[in-house]
């Protein structure tokens, strides 16, 4: 098979692992085309390029926002997108089932079958797992704003969660899913094509990501000890509501917020004015799935 390997090289902790990795990819398949990614953006021009040139594969290693990236060049292309895990919660990988340790991954692709996925867009921006408004969108928000001056890592992640899950407050939107009006106040709304945030945090354990739907979930602002009840499942593929969740299937969905709206794609934080247009994209490219 034909592949070009797309690596970000700040993803992961040592330089000795990224050799490593380097190794066990030229051993596995030989004369390998390999790029490192140079800045934002890079991996998708990367990508198209490998579309282009006729690989059979492009595959991305890193966390899920080089992976998304990756997976921006390849839609409608008959390259398929291919998955090293190299992040933190590696969301997009562990719903495919890749290792998480990067030899076992690498072995695993010499297997992998092509299988045409959907995709999901926010205001057009591709997403392959989730995209979402409310508290985990903020929390994500001011984490990148404060990495602009602060220090990062997982230790100011949480407290930048624990103080905002303390003052958060539920804004009611206007909601449109798939020509059916509502208003709602939810502590997250979610647009799931996967299943998963990552860390194996299943929002929408039964979303797919060739059904042709999303997953709309709704988290209601609950009391603490319902949360606190449901919490633990969100790990698990029994996940129980608990009474705080509501699950539709949608093709599309429209929000509307006067002024900011602040969500998310695949973890990343965005934000837009006034309106937000939520859609599934059925097929929208080919991904490479291990072997079970």
């Amino acid at each position: 098979m034909k592949i070009r390997f797309i690596l970000n090289p700040k993803s992961g902790k040592r330089q000795a692992d990224l050799e490593q990795l380097a190794a066990c990819i030229q051993l596995n398949f030989p004369g390998a085309d390999m790029r490192l990614t140079k800045a934002p953006g890079h991996a998708t021009e990367l990508a198209k390029e490998a579309a282009e040139m006729g690989f059979e594969a492009a595959v991305a290693i890193g966390g899920d926002g080089t992976i998304n990236e990756t997976a921006r060049g390849l839609v409608g292309t008959d390259t398929a997108l291919g998955v090293i895990p190299r992040g933190s919660g590696n969301g997009f990988a562990r719903e495919l089932g890749m290792p998480l340790l990067f030899e076992e991954a690498v072995m695993r692709l010499q297997r992998a079958k092509a299988v045409p996925c959907d995709a999901g867009r926010a205001n057009g921006e591709l997403f392959l797992n989730l995209a979402g408004v409310g508290i985990e969108a903020d929390i994500a928000w001011q984490f990148m704003e404060h990495g602009k001056t602060g220090e990062r890592g997982i230790w100011p992640y949480f407290k930048i969660g624990a103080k905002t899950a303390l003052s958060y407050k539920p804004k009611t939107l206007d909601l449109t899913a798939d020509d059916v009006q509502t208003k709602t106040a939810p502590l997250t709304l979610v647009f799931a094509n996967g299943r998963q945030y990552g860390s194996n945090f299943k929002i929408a354990p039964k979303a797919s990501l060739t059904d042709g739907l999303l997953d709309m979930v709704t988290v209601t602002d609950a009391p603490k000890w319902k949360l606190a009840l449901a919490a633990p499942f969100f790990f698990t593929d029994d996940w129980r509501p608990f009474g705080v969740t509501e699950t539709k299937h949608v093709k599309r969905a429209l929000i509307r917020l006067p002024g900011d709206i602040v969500y998310h794609i695949d973890g990343e934080p965005r934000k837009t004015q006034d309106t937000l247009e939520i859609a599934v994209e059925p097929k929208a490219l080919k991904v490479l799935f291990p072997e079970r």
